[in-house]
């Protein structure tokens, strides 16, 4: 039966920014650890991590995956995660759930801007972490550029384990530091062969070991006074301070490599064995009593009550929904009952499987550190926490960004649109960085999401997964009229043709209310020149009319309409002649005040590295937008703008090439504005043109 001790357990993220090796990575170590025959690949579609239709079209991971391999003795559960911001959600999903991560960075593009923020994620959840530079048989593989980039870009010193021999295409294996061996890789299975420490890098070796054991005294008191006394430490005790040192944060190990020529693989599985934690390292996990602010904290230890949480959800059309937990405390059986503390309801799991890639082991039971999946649950959703009820508990889940970019989603076969408002809910369940809603006043489904790749992929999704296929265009901006002068204004209908006729008439006192206002209706009348019963019905009306403008058919908001004056006939008055009074005056009056257009203006915050605070905001001055502030935040800028929707629908492509891909920007609604006087006639002109 399947059980490992949680102590021989590791749940690691390979993270780092997109195309820098990951899932070639991991291909590697299920190869070298004996897992699978040869290792997939990812330019072939052949990777057993990148499996989705989508990520093959694209060669690049989309949606995080689990899977694991034995070595030494012990099981390291591994997530691959994506790599592009589009989908930085289920990156950031995985780390909230591991133990510990390994961080990739391209031997020749060093610390790329993804890379910065897994780094920042991984701090946010203090993670230990390796540091793997991969590709160094590319050409224009730089180590010691990569090493200087580290601590400028990361904020933190790396301190390598491990040195390339040779670079390049003659790169060919590593001296390990603590060993001081030379390993020569001979072959394609990534065997090796110990060898004497090439003397050309004699010194280099000298200058680095001497580094590490610096880096590894200055984290212990009692190994630096031993360092400083003697000069040196002995293997066992660099290997414990190594390790102790990696589980407080204070040091980050570096290992070298190539996972395409698994080279240096290996070495960084005996690093990932060795220094990093089980989950009985990480030790207790801090919840929440469900519906207070008392502190719960759950030990990694079987006897305790199980605990988990829901990081991942696979929506399948097939199979049904693919729940995938992480094991907290406690322990779990197939067929048991557990209570979902976020949503109080109760489930019980059916068969529970291992994740290996595309494929699925099914276990009797789970432990402490165990990364699991169930299918077919009902209630039970991405960022649940599941327990037993006796003991319930709630983890803090991670919240999505808001969305940066939207478009207008129209069905293409008539008669679709519930097919795809089901649909999309499917999705979301999957991936909860997607939103959708219909926009009231444009009457458009609105599919919003972290840019144009995560929105297509969606769509293809949907196509693929639902059989429902839709077209994407830019929304439409959510304009509204208003005024900015006052009248009084009479509102008169009158109808006789044959037997009872219609009479209402009214006069209307409107002006402008401030902005955000909304809309304020005073009823004067003094005596009965109009009924009560009729009042009512002449607001009626003009709340109707506010609905389609003058100008250009936007809704009219910020005014304040009095009732003054009117009169009524005894017998042709009605509610149905005072509403259309009502309706008419108003229009008639909203034509003297000087109606105007207004836009909405959204607040924007920008994240930028320094050099290239002038184009972008030269940028957002010619968007018609103003900045109101700086500040910094590590080695990056925000600036804090506000800018009309209209001029940011389609800015998430343009940050990125602006900066090449390492600006972000997040915005809310602030508040409506006047269009500009030439802006305003252009938008009426479509208007106008639209509604012929």
């Amino acid at each position: 039966m399947y059980k490992y001790d949680p102590k021989l357990l590791r749940n690691v993220a390979i993270v780092g920014h997109g195309a820098t090796g990951k899932t070639s990575l991991c291909e590697s170590l299920f190869y070298i650890s004996g897992k699978t025959d040869r290792p997939g690949r990812v330019d072939e579609g052949t990777s057993s991590m990148d499996f989705e239709p989508e990520e093959q079209k694209r060669h690049i991971s989309i949606n995080a995956a689990a899977n694991f391999f034995e070595w030494e003795k012990h099981k390291i559960n591994i997530l691959d995660t994506p790599g592009d911001s589009n989908f930085a959600f289920d990156t950031k999903s995985c780390l909230r759930i591991c133990d510990s991560a390994i961080v990739i960075i391209d031997a020749v593009g060093g610390v790329e801007f993804q890379t910065q923020k897994v780094w920042e994620y991984a701090d946010e959840y203090k993670l230990p972490r390796i540091i793997f530079i991969n590709r160094m048989d590319r050409e224009r593989a730089d180590f010691a550029g990569v090493m200087k980039s580290i601590p400028e870009r990361l904020g933190k010193k790396a301190t390598p384990l491990f040195l390339p021999i040779g670079k390049e295409d003659t790169f060919k294996g590593i001296v390990d530091l603590i060993q001081l061996k030379a390993f020569v890789f001979d072959d394609l299975k990534g065997s090796f062969k110990a060898e004497a420490i090439p003397p050309d890098m004699s010194e280099l070796v000298e200058k680095y070991r001497e580094n590490m054991v610096e880096d590894v005294a200055e984290c212990d008191e009692s190994l630096m006074d031993k360092y400083l006394e003697t000069g040196e430490l002995s293997g066992d005790e660099l290997k414990k301070g190594l390790r102790a040192a990696v589980l407080s944060g204070g040091l980050v190990p570096l290992v070298c490599g190539s996972a395409l020529k698994n080279i240096g693989v290996s070495s960084l599985m005996d690093t990932i064995v060795n220094f990093l934690p089980s989950p009985v390292d990480r030790g207790p996990v801090a919840g929440k009593k469900p519906g207070t602010d008392n502190v719960e904290v759950r030990n990694p230890d079987e006897s305790a009550p199980f605990s988990a949480m829901v990081f991942k959800t696979i929506a399948d059309p097939y199979a049904g929904r693919l729940t995938i937990f992480r094991v907290f405390s406690g322990m779990i059986s197939s067929d048991a009952t557990f209570h979902n503390a976020s949503r109080k309801s109760s489930e019980r799991f059916g068969s529970i499987f291992l994740l290996e890639g595309k494929t699925q082991k099914a276990v009797e039971q789970l432990v402490p550190g165990d990364i699991a999946a169930v299918a077919k649950l009902k209630d039970t959703a991405t960022g649940d926490t599941i327990c037993t009820e006796k003991a319930p508990v709630v983890f803090e889940k991670v919240i999505p960004a808001p969305p940066i970019m939207s478009f207008a989603v129209t069905p293409k076969s008539r008669g679709d649109e519930e097919k795809i408002v089901s649909s999309i809910n499917r999705i979301i369940e999957e991936d909860p960085a997607i939103t959708f809603h219909r926009n009231d006043q444009t009457k458009e489904m609105i599919l919003s999401g972290m840019g144009q790749v995560h929105i297509e992929v969606t769509i293809e999704k949907m196509k693929r997964k639902f059989g429902v296929e839709v077209s994407l265009k830019t929304p439409k901006v959510p304009y509204k009229e208003t005024i900015k002068g006052k009248t009084n204004v009479q509102g008169k209908y009158k109808k006789q043709s044959g037997g009872r006729g219609q009479y209402g008439d009214c006069w209307l006192d409107i002006e402008p209310l401030p902005r955000g206002g909304g809309f304020e209706f005073v009823d004067k009348i003094v005596g009965g020149v109009i009924p009560q019963q009729y009042r009512p019905a002449v607001e009626k009306g003009i709340v109707e009319a506010m609905t389609e403008g003058v100008l250009a058919g936007y809704p009219v908001v910020d005014v304040k309409v009095s009732l003054v004056d009117g009169t009524y006939h005894t017998v042709d008055s009605s509610e149905m002649a005072f509403k259309i009074a009502g309706s008419l005056g108003f229009k008639k009056g909203v034509m003297a005040c000087q109606p105007v257009l207004l836009e909405p203006i959204v607040n924007i915050y920008i994240e930028i590295p320094d050099e290239y605070m002038g184009d972008v905001i030269g940028d957002l001055n010619s968007r018609r937008g103003r900045v109101l502030g700086m500040d910094s935040k590590g080695a990056n800028q925000i600036i804090k703008g506000q800018v009309p929707l209209a001029e940011i629908l389609k800015y998430a492509p343009d940050i990125r090439s602006m900066t090449s891909g390492r600006g972000t920007f997040t915005y809310e609604h602030s508040h409506y504005e006047e269009v500009p006087p030439f802006i305003a006639e252009k938008i009426i002109a479509e208007s106008k043109k639209e509604q012929e």
